[in-house]
C-alpha cells in the first residue's frame, strides 16, 4: 500500500464533501431554511472521516515521522503548518456546530456564523490538501528513507484494514455521494 496515494484519494473526496457544504451554505444565503439534518452529516463526515481517520493517518504517521526524522525544517513544516491547520478546522467546526445549535433556538442571525464558519472550512482546507499534496506529501516521500516510509505505509495499511472491517470508508462515502445527489 502506498499511504501517500491513499491519502490523496481521501483528499479527493474531502474536497467533494467541500463543495456539498459550500452549496448547502448559498442556500441559506438565498433564504432557505437551513437543513439540520444535512448539516448533522456534513459534520459528521468532516469530524470522522476528514478529521479523525484521514488526519488521523497524517498525524500518527507521516507526521510524526516527518517530524521525528527530518530535523527543525521536518517539526517546522508539521507542527507549524499542517497542525496548526488541522487545528484551526476543527476550530471552524466547532464555531460552526455551536451556530447551529443557536439557529434551532431561532437566533436568525446566527446563519451568517453558519455561513461564515463553515465557508471558512472549506477555504482552510481546499489550501490546505493543495499544499499537502503538492509540497508535503512529495517532500516527505523524498526525504524519509525507503524503511521509513515503509514503515508509514505498513501502519497505514493496518489503520486501514481495521476502519475497512467496520464499513467506515464505505459508509462516508456513500454519505457524501447521497449529499452531492442532493445539493449538486
Amino acid at each position: 500500500m502506498n499511504s501517500i496515494e491513499l491519502m490523496v484519494q481521501e483528499h479527493d473526496y474531502i474536497k467533494r464533501m467541500l463543495v456539498v457544504v459550500r452549496k448547502a451554505c448559498y442556500k441559506i444565503l438565498k433564504g432557505e431554511d437551513i437543513c439540520f439534518e444535512d448539516f448533522e452529516k456534513m459534520v459528521d463526515f468532516i469530524q470522522n472521516y476528514a478529521d479523525k481517520h484521514h488526519h488521523g493517518k497524517e498525524e500518527k504517521f507521516l507526521f510524526q515521522e516527518m517530524m521525528d526524522s527530518l530535523g527543525d525544517l521536518g517539526v517546522k513544516l508539521v507542527r507549524n503548518g499542517m497542525l496548526v491547520e488541522h487545528d484551526l478546522g476543527r476550530l471552524f467546526i466547532k464555531e460552526l456546530c455551536d451556530a447551529i445549535e443557536r439557529v434551532k433556538q431561532n437566533d436568525e442571525e446566527s446563519k451568517l456564523d453558519v455561513i461564515a464558519n463553515a465557508i471558512s472550512y472549506t477555504h482552510l482546507l481546499n489550501r490546505h490538501i493543495d499544499k499537502e499534496n503538492d509540497v508535503i506529501y512529495p517532500f516527505g516521500q523524498k526525504q524519509l528513507t525507503k524503511e521509513l516510509m515503509d514503515k508509514v505505509n505498513q501502519n497505514s495499511l493496518e489503520f486501514e484494514e481495521e476502519a475497512t472491517k467496520q464499513g467506515f470508508q464505505n459508509r462516508y462515502i456513500q454519505l457524501l455521494e447521497e449529499l452531492e445527489k442532493k445539493y449538486i
